[in-house]
This record gives C-alpha cells, sequence and structure tokens, in this order.
C-alpha cells in the first residue's frame, strides 16, 4: 500500500504537488480554452483598472485646477473692493500735500470707515475685550496690579479680529493681577 492511500484510510487529506503548474488546475488539467477565457477576464480587469487609475489622476488634476481657480476669483473680489480704499488713500496724502490738516483728518477718517466696512462685509468682527480674560480670543502681556477684579482685563494694546468661527488674531491685553497690599509701616504709638 502507497503512503497516499494509508493517508486517504487514516482520514487525512491528499498531499498536492510542490506548486502551481501553468494550465493546471488542482490534479486536473484546465483545456486551453479555459485558459484562454480567464486571460482574457484578466486583460479585461487590468484594462478597466487602468482607465479607472486615469480617470481618477484626471479628476484629481481638476479639483486642483478648480480650487486654485477659486481662491483667484477670492483674491480678485476681496481687491476690487479694496481699490475705492485705496483711491480715498492717495487722496487724503494728496490733502496732506497741501497742508490742509482738517482734511487729512477728515481723510483718514473716510478710509478708516470704508476700509472696516470693506472687511466687515467679508465677516470681519472685532474680538470683544470687555470683562473676563478669555485664552481662546486675548494674549496676555501683562498682568498688573488693579482695582478691577482679577483676571479682567483692563486695558487693550492691540485689537483682536475673528474671521467668522476662526480667531485671526487674538486681542493684545493687559490683565488684573491681585490687588496691591499696601505695604505695613511702623505704627506709632
Amino acid at each position: 500500500m502507497t503512503e497516499e492511500h494509508r493517508d486517504q484510510e487514516a482520514g487525512k487529506p491528499p498531499v498536492r504537488g510542490s506548486g502551481p503548474v501553468e494550465g493546471v488546475r488542482g490534479n486536473r488539467e484546465v483545456p486551453p480554452a479555459e485558459l484562454d477565457q480567464v486571460r482574457a477576464e484578466r486583460d479585461d480587469y487590468l484594462d478597466r483598472l487602468q482607465r479607472l487609475k486615469a480617470e481618477f489622476d484626471n479628476y484629481r488634476k481638476r479639483a486642483a485646477r478648480d480650487q486654485e481657480s477659486f481662491v483667484e476669483r477670492a483674491t480678485e473680489r476681496l481687491v476690487k473692493e479694496l481699490l475705492p480704499v485705496v483711491d480715498d488713500l492717495e487722496r487724503a496724502l494728496g490733502a496732506a500735500e497741501l497742508h490742509e490738516e482738517a482734511k487729512l483728518e477728515e481723510g483718514v477718517r473716510l478710509v478708516h470707515r470704508a476700509l472696516r466696512d470693506t472687511l466687515a462685509k467679508e465677516g470681519l468682527v472685532e474680538i470683544d475685550t470687555m470683562g473676563a480674560f478669555d485664552p481662546h480670543v486675548h494674549e496676555a502681556l501683562l498682568s498688573q496690579p488693579s482695582d478691577a477684579d482679577e483676571g479682567t482685563v483692563i486695558e487693550v494694546v492691540q485689537k483682536g479680529y475673528r474671521l467668522g468661527d476662526r480667531v485671526l488674531r487674538p486681542a493684545r491685553v493687559v490683565v488684573a493681577g491681585p490687588k496691591e497690599v499696601a505695604p505695613r509701616g511702623d505704627r506709632h504709638v
């Protein structure tokens, strides 16, 4: 009795050969027509995969171009809205050359108002600095003894701004520290 027959009688599965052989599936030979069909299927799948990869590469390039175009249009729109502010500044500088201080001051006020309004239309909002210090929107430059409650903003060094929900620049502030305790002096008896 051969070793293969003993294994089968003992309930063990038969041992296969050492590896795949071209045109052989399991223990039977694959007919050439079936092999050609499998190869054609493989080639079809490879072709589909290559087409899908090319489509994805084209999509990625198109999306990058669209995003770049969007950024350019957004920048163009903002710059167009700021051009009148530049014109106002030029008029204010012209008035300064003529030493018309009242006109210069009024010109600068108009430019400031126009710029502030333009930025507000874009969603820019000044950060509120009244009340308690908030580390999410305030940057404490220093703490000073004060009569105000500890942790209260007592001075704004530089205004802060938000654009939507994002803080563009935190407000730089001075915060009230512990109240200053008067030094104990010598008591006269």
